[in-house]
């Protein structure tokens, strides 16, 4: 039975539709399509693998994302006549024309899709995707599906790098649309950079069709458009209450910056005309979100006076304004000057509101630099991060991988003279152990006719690239992967990403400090079964015997 969808569902879908056509693949996925089907063996029965080899950004871990992106392009996988018609112009003209009917009638109600759910921690080398099917129609598939896993794993994944680095109170706000590369990974960066631990992000259109809440105020062009208070129009703001006529602004916050001046012995002449006339032309048009970015001039001399003077003037009319923005300069040592002027405003002026304004601090800011500003003192409530979140400039791919591991029933493996290339033959079962806390310790493949590990049993095995045989015992054992795609419907209900991402930081937190430490975290340790591993063995013994048919022939 198919699982139903909500409505944000079917609007990814449509998008899906759109942006993710069958036709978003490699050439060489038709050119070996048809040479499958022109040998009679396009229907033979196969198994895919999708895995990744390494951690991201030198990591313990990742999360495995894109998944639900997936089924949604399984069940909408069909050729249309205008496509096929395109692929009859550049393929070869000696393809049989037969071959093109073959593709307009294709779909996935062939295909059963095995995966780790949505959102889950995961580690390198163990297999997240298994696509079973018939041969031309999983081989057709490869490019897609990595294209949908690939980026969408990979910014999640450091996303959740960010949110440890920066703690479980800070805010986090995702800058990185103008960064990104292109509107699409400006979107996917959105999304899962959400679901990955940011709270807030500056796109629109994310917001929009994702519901992920959205944040923003002004830019320094805002600020620098303005040049004198004769700029300001309307001039004047209602109080709040608005049970009184509307009062000048200009002249309140005048008489409050000239307070503010003594108060902090400050030099009017220092202060910015244009960046008191940009605040109160803002202010006016929003004085229930007052959060101008200070650094335009002067930080100390100019930006945080103006900000305070109309903040004032705001709180006076029953307004409260938000706060402000950092966006060059240390950032600590600022933000810690700005929040003694705020604290020294409320005592002064008997204000308390400014006790709680926000300070938002957005300046390149990296994974390296979110960990420093940790160990300074600051004041800052919320980090804006754009171009190190969204272009993933420690590592700018994950990596992952589709492979042949089954056909016709039998086990299929690659061989590579880089180990770390070698593939792990046949059809499998994925099992999670975990140790008496209920942390991960180990991921355990076996193949699908085994009979499943026993928690608080013995059991034999060897983890991968060691030929060392190691005994474990764990506490629990969980089946890592589940069905989810299978005669042409989705078969598991699709999560939303509001609980995509409760599940995430949930998955975070059961890891074992020593894989989830961002810096040298401990290797975890991923197993093949005992008959794995012998099937592994027969196999290179078999491959080094077939490999001399020539000679004895």
């Amino acid at each position: 039975m198919a699982a139903p969808l909500s409505k944000a569902c079917e609007a990814i879908e449509r998008s899906i539709r759109a942006r993710v056509p069958p036709m978003l693949t490699d050439l060489y996925q038709f050119t070996m399509a048809y040479a499958y089907w022109n040998s009679g063996r396009h229907n033979e029965p196969a198994v895919f693998e999708l895995f990744f080899r390494e951690n991201p950004f030198g990591g313990g871990f990742s999360l495995f994302s894109g998944v639900h992106d997936c089924l949604l392009f399984l069940r909408n996988f069909r050729f249309t006549g205008e496509d096929v018609e395109y692929l009859r112009s550049v393929l070869p003209p000696t393809t049989n024309p037969a071959f093109f009917q073959f593709l307009r009638e294709l779909d996935c109600s062939g295909v059963i899709l095995r995966a780790v759910p949505e959102a889950t921690v995961v580690f390198a080398r163990v297999p997240l995707m298994e696509v079973a099917g018939p041969l031309a129609v999983v081989q057709l598939l490869e490019t897609s599906l990595l294209c949908l896993v690939n980026y969408a794993s990979l910014v999640c994944s450091n996303a959740a790098r960010f949110r440890l680095a920066a703690g479980p109170d800070r805010k986090l706000l995702e800058l990185g649309l103008r960064r990104a590369q292109g509107p699409d990974g400006g979107l996917t960066a959105s999304r899962y950079t959400h679901i990955g631990g940011f709270d807030m992000t500056s796109n629109v259109q994310a917001g929009f069709l994702f519901g992920i809440p959205v944040a923003g105020t002004m830019a320094h062009s805002y600020v620098t458009s303005f040049s004198s208070l004769e700029e300001v129009w309307p001039q004047t703001l209602l109080p709040a209450d608005g049970e009184k006529d509307p009062i000048d602004l200009i002249s309140l916050t005048k008489g409050f910056l000239g307070r503010l001046c003594e108060l902090l012995g400050a030099e009017p002449a220092k202060i910015h005309e244009g960046e008191l006339a940009a605040f109160l032309s803002y202010a006016i048009a929003y004085p229930g979100n007052f959060l101008p970015v200070i650094d335009s001039y002067s930080v100390s001399c100019s930006g945080l006076l103006n900000f305070c003077a109309v903040a004032m003037a705001l709180i006076e009319l029953g307004h409260q304004p938000r706060g402000v923005r950092l966006d060059s300069g240390d950032l600590c040592r600022q933000s810690v000057e700005v929040r003694r002027v705020f604290k020294h405003c409320a005592k002064h002026f008997s204000v308390p509101v400014f006790e709680s304004l926000i300070i938002v601090g957005t300046n390149n800011i990296s994974e390296q630099s979110m960990l420093e500003l940790n160990k300074k003192e600051n004041e800052i409530n919320v980090v804006g991060v754009g171009t190190h979140l969204v272009t993933c400039t420690r590592q700018p791919s994950l990596g992952c991988v589709y492979k042949l591991v089954e056909v016709r029933g039998n086990p299929r493996m690659k061989f590579s003279e880089d180990p770390e290339k070698s593939t792990v033959p046949g059809k499998k079962a994925v099992y999670r152990l975990l140790d008496s806390e209920g942390h991960p310790q180990m991921d355990l493949l076996c193949l699908s006719e085994e009979p499943p590990p026993q928690a608080c049993q013995i059991l034999s095995c060897y983890p991968l690239g060691q030929e060392a045989h190691l005994a474990i015992t764990p506490t629990q054992v969980t089946s890592l992967r589940q069905e989810a795609f299978a005669k042409g419907q989705i078969t598991q209900p699709l999560c939303s990403d509001a609980e995509c991402r409760e599940k995430v930081q949930r998955s975070i937190q059961n890891l074992d400090p020593r894989h989830k430490r961002l810096q040298e975290p401990e290797p975890y340790t991923v197993a093949l079964s005992d008959k794995l591993h012998k099937l592994i063995e027969e196999i290179r013994r078999g491959t080094s015997a077939n490999g001399k048919f020539l000679l004895n022939n």
